[in-house]
């Protein structure tokens, strides 16, 4: 017996999932979702590494104490250094045996550095000239800024001409918007929480955009199966072909961004989070949230989007019609219509259930315009009517 589990349906595409006929929800919930990512982004910015909103960083031995312990003596030494001198972010980096803290603070002109150094070094009671002091200038990371954006707009473009000769223009129109739309919310994210922006975040947005990608040509290539020749017939909707088709690929899309998560979890969760490798805290991040937020917006809004898209063709338009007119006639019991006339009621008689056709119950019904199933005339195969009985009788002499 088949199994009947929401999985086992899932795997054979039958869980019947209404994902394109609740667009309106789906369209809805990204609006509300949308705007409360630009209204982070714009009233509360974002949290900038110091590649970005420049500063200095000192390297301390580990020998000194705990990371923790680290921080808050930093901080007291930041404290009289300046106002607005301040400690931004912690992180263990090395290994090997040569592990040190990276302490990055904010921005400090040359004299303030050296003062803190050696601070630092009497606190610690290490030798100064162990502690490795670096200024970084926000120029760098604008360039770096720079130089994703333009590496953004022409992914953008080289994506937009291949959808449309491998698809066609309202898929390409479906992908470009959820990979925007999973940008803006991963940014939004990053606003909200009050993640860090680095260097590797900006590479890890630019990583999550190809996985984004390939989960929508997965969808839309199904979508261009099942709606191939769909006008020749009158059986489906253009949403509903799109429908099954993100149905039958649901479950391999899960299958990619959970085996795509694992690995990037463990990066996230076990390298930054257990092992203290701080340097992968923000490739990761970015990678499990982009990536799953491009899960997402590839099934809830490129299909939806490219369904409102197809309707608005009149080719497609005149279909849709001409399958609920379809469905509207034989719901009330009428035969449908030829061509230019009016439909007619469809005959039922009742037969009696015999050994015959309760064997035959569950046969395909015959084909618009088949011949009847019964015996041909004239009995014998080939022969004329009344063969072998020819009036006059006897053999033909």
């Amino acid at each position: 017996m088949a199994e009947t589990g929401l999985a086992a349906r899932l795997y054979r595409g039958e869980a019947g999932l209404n994902i394109v006929g609740r667009r309106k929800m789906w369209f809805t919930v990204a609006a509300v979702l949308v705007l409360i990512a630009l209204g982070s982004v714009i009233f509360r910015g974002f949290s900038l590494g110091i590649e970005f909103a420049g500063g200095n960083s000192f390297q301390v031995p580990t020998s000194v104490g705990t990371l923790e312990q680290a921080e808050e003596r930093a901080g007291e030494v930041l404290a009289t250094a300046g106002e607005g001198a301040r400690v931004v972010t912690t992180q263990q980096v090395g290994g090997g045996g040569d592990e040190f803290y990276e302490l990055r603070t904010t921005e400090l002109d040359a004299e303030q550095a050296e003062a803190v150094r050696t601070a630092l070094g009497q606190v610690f009671n290490i030798d100064p000239a162990e502690i490795a002091s670096n200024r970084v200038s926000e120029a760098w990371g604008s360039q770096v800024t720079n130089r994703a954006l333009l590496g953004l707009v022409i992914f953008l473009a080289l994506v937009t001409v291949y959808l449309v000769l491998r698809f066609e223009w309202q898929m390409a129109v479906g992908a470009i918007f959820a990979l925007v739309m999973n940008l803006v919310l991963t940014a939004g994210l990053y606003s909200i929480v009050g993640f860090e922006v680095t260097p590797s975040t900006i590479i890890g947005f630019l990583t999550i955009l190809g996985f984004a990608l390939y989960d929508v040509v997965v969808v839309f290539d199904k979508v261009q199966e099942n709606t191939r020749g769909i006008t020749a017939n009158n059986n489906q909707t253009y949403g509903e072909a799109a429908n099954l088709a993100v149905n039958q690929s649901l479950m391999r899309s899960i299958n990619t961004s959970v085996v795509a998560l694992l690995p990037v979890g463990g990066i996230l969760f076990i390298g930054a989070g257990l092992l203290g490798a701080g340097t992968l805290k923000d490739l990761g991040l970015v990678l499990f949230v982009g990536m799953a937020m491009a899960f997402l917006t590839s099934i809830t809004l490129a299909t939806p989007l490219l369904v409102v898209l197809k309707n608005r063709d009149p080719r497609i338009q005149a279909h849709n019609k001409r399958v609920l007119a379809r469905r509207s006639t034989v719901s009330r019991g009428e035969a449908p219509a030829k061509a230019g006339g009016p439909s007619r009621p469809v005959e039922r008689e009742e037969e009696p259930v015999t050994a015959e056709t309760g064997a035959l119950a569950g046969a395909a019904a015959p084909k618009v315009g088949a011949r009847p199933a019964g015996k041909r005339s004239g009995g014998a195969r080939g022969g004329r009517p009344g063969g072998g009985n020819r009036p006059g009788g006897g053999k033909r002499r």
